[in-house]
């Protein structure tokens, strides 16, 4: 069994709530707009992490991938920040995760899931301070929404 923690849009901010769920996960998928490097750094020393780059992703973020595909224990992903930037050829895809747009979603679509883990960096747009962490085992997955506080 693998736990994956499923972040985007920390725009320079790495909350103390944050870490104290990723440090429990096996690997990180951070969807972009991390904003600055030392976000990565911190993140890195907690496990395995898949990084794409978001649109306020600059100058440094320039190596970053802008989509990933990878595999998990069985289920393969691709990450993307921003929806619109998806590859529609997504073949053997089971789950399709990205960012952007800071507000939570989760929903089955032509038999992916589509999963956006919101923003857990700096309040934006009056949304939810969300991430996910994705259970995975023998190529199946359950996906639980952590609700953060708003202390920032």
């Amino acid at each position: 069994m693998v736990r994956i923690g499923i972040i985007s849009d920390t725009h320079g901010l790495l909350r103390p709530e944050v870490v104290e769920v990723l440090k429990d996960c096996d690997c990180i998928l951070h969807a972009g707009d991390i904003d600055k490097p030392e976000i990565l750094d911190r993140l890195r020393v907690m496990g395995a992490v898949y990084i794409v780059r978001g649109n306020n992703d600059r100058g440094w973020a320039q190596g970053l991938a802008r989509t990933l595909r990878f595999t998990i224990e069985g289920v393969n992903f691709f990450m993307v920040h921003n929806k619109k930037d998806v590859d529609w050829s997504l073949g053997d895809v089971q789950i399709v995760v990205f960012g952007h747009s800071h507000k939570y979603f989760e929903e089955m679509i032509d038999g992916r899931l589509w999963l956006n883990p919101g923003g857990c960096g700096r309040k934006r747009f009056a949304q939810e301070i969300t991430m996910a962490v994705m259970t995975v085992e023998d190529g199946k997955y359950t996906v639980e929404k952590i609700l953060l506080p708003d202390t920032n």
